[in-house]
């Protein structure tokens, strides 16, 4: 009890993607689209628990969600570009 999931689906309000979404569109960081979910809920769980990581805070909280197709420079950019 007092529980919940949030989905990729879940992320968008009114119609509009979330930030982190948004960054990954403008970043390109979305390239087999196998791992680009889990990147994206890595990153929105990152930036919840620390608004403003440093680069290896960002490379620690998407450790988990390492791929094959080597999106991980660009899924730091976007995540940067959240951060501003």
């Amino acid at each position: 009890a007092g529980h919940s999931i949030t989905t990729i689906e879940g992320l968008e309000k009114d119609n509009k993607l979330h930030p982190v979404q948004e960054a990954f569109v403008k970043e390109q960081a979305a390239q087999c689209g196998f791992c680009t979910n889990g990147l994206v809920m890595c990153a929105v769980s990152l930036l919840k628990i620390n608004p403003d990581p440093d680069d290896q805070e960002i490379r620690d909280g998407l450790q988990r969600c390492l791929c094959r197709c080597g999106t991980q420079s660009r899924a730091i950019r976007a995540i940067k570009r959240v951060i501003g």
